[in-house]
């Protein structure tokens, strides 16, 4: 079951403005029923302002009456229309990995040069600019660019490669099994 936004704040809420049991109020925000009681009691979440489930649209006012005359009812979230898909714009790359880039920038044109420059960018998170300095070496740490594959670099997944690869191919012209041998 899909838990409230801020199931504290909402536990609060419900605790102060419901008759409803303490475990119908655990059930629904994914806590302890003891630690809803606390809550009521003032011993817990003292600070936390209360959270309207029906304002933001996570219950309504008929089920919050209905489970009130039922004790034994549970309270069922309303299903959102927005749906959560992956998130669309740059990756972040850990600071740790970020002198990798490089190095899978060399690899990539290596290996795959059917790959667009905006495939390449997408794939590992960088720029268009760095991509043109590492192809044509003008790149500030030319000299130490060694090729490392952006998958074990951990820049990349094997299946976005390959999702990226398989889409290329046909733009670039070359035939599926006419890939460069990989390191």
């Amino acid at each position: 079951m899909a838990l409230p936004l801020m199931p504290k704040a909402t536990a609060v809420w419900l605790v102060e403005n419901t008759t409803l049991t303490f475990d119908q109020i655990a059930e629904f925000c994914g806590m302890h029923a003891l630690e809803v009681q606390a809550i009521a009691d003032g011993e817990v979440a003292t600070g936390i302002v209360g959270l309207d489930p029906v304002a933001n649209g996570q219950l309504t006012r008929e089920e919050i009456e209905r489970c009130e005359k039922d004790p034994d009812a549970s309270l069922k979230m309303l299903m959102s229309e927005v749906t959560i898909g992956k998130h669309k714009g740059a990756r972040y790359t850990p600071v740790s990995k970020r002198q990798d880039r490089p190095d899978a920038i060399a690899w990539l044109l290596k290996h795959h040069p059917e790959l667009s420059d905006a495939q390449v960018s997408k794939l590992i998170g960088t720029t268009k600019a760095t991509i043109a300095s590492v192809r044509d070496r003008t790149h500030w740490n030319a000299a130490n660019i060694k090729p490392r594959n952006p998958v074990t670099l951990g820049l990349c997944s094997e299946a976005d490669l390959e999702k990226a690869v398989a889409i290329a191919r046909p733009r670039s012209g070359l035939a599926a099994g006419s890939a460069v041998a990989h390191d």
